[in-house]
C-alpha cells in the first residue's frame, strides 16, 4: 500500500501567494486597460464637443506622397517610435466680392454746396477733376400686403322683370391649395422654408409677424404645413417611382423625437444622383427623400425599397445587409473617421501608424478628387488602373498590424476589415462613389433643423416634415431657387387634376 506523501505547509503557502499575485497582477491590467479606455473616451468626447468637426486632410501632392512613403517605411521599421512635428499657417486676406449688378441700385451723390465751389484761397470757381465711387448694401424688411378679392356679380334685369330665374354671372373664386383660408401660396412658401430650410421655428416665426402687427398663431401655421403637405404626397410618389429606377441609392438615418410616440424615432434618407447639379451624372437624377419612422429595424429600408435592385450605399449599420436584390457598398469617410479619432489621441504634433494608415486613405480620395468630372466609363478604368492596387497595398498594412484590439487604433483597424467586401465595391462601378457623405450632407439640414425645433409633437407632423424636407432638398440638389419653385408646385397642386410630370426638378421651369 502506498504511503501517502507528507505536504509541506510552507511549499503550499508559497504556491498560493503565487496564485494570488499573478490574480492581483491580471486584475491590475485589466484596471489600467480600463483607465486607458476611459481616458480616451473622455479626450474624444471633449473633441466633438469642442474642437473643430471638419475631416478634411491636407491637400494630395507629389511632396505630401513622398512624405507618406517615407512615414510608412519608418512606421514599418519602428512602429513605436513618437515624430514632433510643426506647421506654420499663412493667413490670407479674402478679397471682397462686387455686389450683384442685377439688384436694384439708388444712386445718392454727396456734392458740395454751390458756396463751398469756390476755392478758400483765391475766390476761384473750383473744377470737377474726377469722383470716389462705393458700393453699399441696403435691407428692406419683407412687407406684407393684404390681396383683397373683388368679385362682382352680375344678373339680368329682362329675366328678372319676367318673373323668370335669373342667374347669376360672375368670376369663379381663385384656386387655393387651402380653401377658404386667407394663406396665398407665396406666405405658404415663406413659412415653409422659414421653418425647414432656414431652421426657423413657428414659434419665432409668429414672434416676427406680432412685430408686424399680424396675430398669426404657431397652431395655425402647423395645421397649414401638414396640409400642404397633404397636397405634395402625389410629387413625392412621383420621385420615389425614379428614385427607385437609380443606378445607385445612398441611405442615412438619424434619431426624430416625437412627443407622442413611446419609443424612439428616426428619419431615414434615401439619396441618389451627384454632389452638385453642376457635375450630375447624365443617367442619374438628383432625388432626396426623407422617411419618418418609429424604429430603427431592418424593415424600415425593406418597405422603403421595395423591389429595388441596385447598389445601397450605407455607413456600417447592420440594418442595411442582406436586403433582397441589393448589393451593399461601404463608406470610406466612416473608416477615416475612426483613424481620425485614434489620431487624435496620439497628442498633438506626433505621428503614428494612424497617420500611415490616413496617408493611404487620403491617397485613394486625391484620386477621386481627379476623377469628379470624369465620365464613368472613365472612373471604372482609372479605378481598376489605380485604386486596386492601392486598396491591396492597404488591406496587406492592415492584416499585418499588432495592436491592442480594445484600442482607439484596433477598433479602425477591425471596423475597416469588417467593412472591407463593402468598402472596395465602389472600384466596380463608374456610378459609385467612394463613401456616403453626399447623403450625410443631405440630412445636415434636418440635423440643424432639429436643434431649434427639438421635436415633433406628434407622427402626423413627423410625416409633414419628412415630405417638405425631401421637396426642398431634391429641388436644392437640382439648383433651383427654392421659392419660386415652391409656390409654382402649390399653385399647380391646388387644381382638381395636376400636371406632376411637370413639377419633377429636371422638368421644372420658370
Amino acid at each position: 500500500m502506498k504511503k501517502t506523501p507528507d505536504i509541506n505547509p510552507e511549499s503550499q503557502d508559497i504556491a498560493e501567494l503565487k496564485a494570488m499575485v499573478k490574480a492581483l497582477m491580471s486584475e491590475k491590467k485589466e484596471w489600467q486597460q480600463e483607465r486607458q479606455s476611459l481616458i480616451e473616451q473622455f479626450k474624444l468626447a471633449l473633441d466633438r464637443q469642442f474642437a473643430k468637426r471638419s475631416e478634411a486632410l491636407k491637400p494630395y501632392n507629389e511632396a505630401q506622397g513622398d512624405l507618406f512613403n517615407e512615414a510608412e517605411c519608418e512606421a514599418a521599421k519602428v512602429e513605436d517610435e513618437v515624430i514632433t512635428t510643426t506647421t506654420t499657417t499663412i493667413k490670407r486676406r479674402g478679397k471682397r466680392q462686387p455686389l450683384p449688378k442685377d439688384l436694384p441700385r439708388e444712386t445718392l451723390v454727396l456734392d458740395l454746396d454751390e458756396h463751398d465751389k469756390q476755392c478758400s484761397c483765391c475766390q476761384h470757381a473750383l473744377h470737377k477733376i474726377g469722383e470716389d465711387r462705393s458700393e453699399k448694401l441696403e435691407f428692406t424688411p419683407a412687407v406684407l400686403k393684404v390681396l383683397e378679392v373683388v368679385r362682382p356679380k352680375y344678373a339680368c334685369r329682362q329675366c328678372e322683370q319676367q318673373a323668370e330665374k335669373s342667374h347669376i354671372h360672375q368670376q369663379p373664386a381663385p384656386i387655393s391649395i387651402i380653401p377658404k383660408s386667407f394663406a396665398t401660396e407665396s406666405l405658404l412658401a415663406n413659412i415653409i422654408l422659414g421653418k425647414y430650410q432656414y431652421a426657423l421655428p413657428l414659434y419665432r416665426q409668429e414672434t416676427l409677424f406680432t412685430q408686424s402687427g399680424i396675430e398669426l398663431s404657431r397652431t395655425t401655421m402647423a395645421r397649414w404645413v401638414i396640409q400642404v403637405s397633404e397636397k405634395f404626397k402625389p410629387l413625392y410618389q412621383a420621385l420615389k417611382a425614379h428614385l427607385l429606377e437609380q443606378v445607385v441609392v445612398q441611405a442615412d438615418e438619424t434619431p426624430l423625437n416625437v412627443l407622442k410616440e413611446d419609443k424612439q424615432c428616426y428619419m431615414w434618407l434615401y439619396f441618389s444622383g451627384a454632389d452638385s447639379p453642376e457635375d450630375k451624372l447624365p443617367d442619374m437624377k438628383n432625388i432626396v427623400l426623407f422617411d419618418y419612422q418609429n424604429s430603427r429595424a431592418r424593415v424600415c429600408p425593406v418597405n422603403f425599397l421595395g423591389d429595388y435592385s441596385g447598389y445601397l450605399q450605407s455607413d456600417g449599420y447592420a440594418a442595411y445587409d442582406g436586403l433582397t436584390n441589393v448589393t451593399n457598398v461601404g463608406c470610406f469617410a466612416h473608416a477615416r473617421r475612426k483613424f481620425m479619432e485614434a489620431k487624435k489621441l496620439q497628442g498633438k504634433g506626433k505621428t503614428g501608424k494612424a497617420d500611415v494608415a490616413l496617408a493611404k486613405i487620403q491617397k485613394l480620395y486625391a484620386l477621386e478628387s481627379r476623377l469628379k468630372l470624369a465620365s464613368v466609363e472613365e472612373r471604372w478604368a482609372e479605378r481598376q488602373a489605380q485604386a486596386k492596387p492601392m486598396l491591396d497595398d492597404f488591406y496587406d498594412w492592415l492584416t499585418t498590424q499588432k495592436v491592442i484590439e480594445s484600442s482607439p487604433l484596433g477598433k479602425a483597424i477591425k471596423y475597416t476589415l469588417g467593412q472591407w467586401p463593402k468598402l472596395i465595391r465602389y472600384v466596380e462601378d463608374g456610378h459609385l462613389s467612394i463613401d456616403n457623405n453626399r447623403a450625410e450632407r443631405a440630412i445636415k439640414s434636418l440635423v440643424i433643423g432639429r436643434k431649434n425645433w427639438l421635436f415633433s409633437t406628434n407622427p402626423l407632423g413627423a410625416d409633414a416634415s419628412a415630405l417638405l424636407y425631401s421637396i426642398i432638398e431634391t429641388a436644392k440638389a437640382n439648383g433651383l431657387i427654392l421659392y419660386d419653385y415652391m409656390v409654382k408646385c402649390m399653385k399647380e397642386l391646388a387644381k382638381p387634376e395636376p400636371d406632376i410630370n411637370s413639377l419633377l426638378p429636371w422638368n421644372f421651369s420658370y
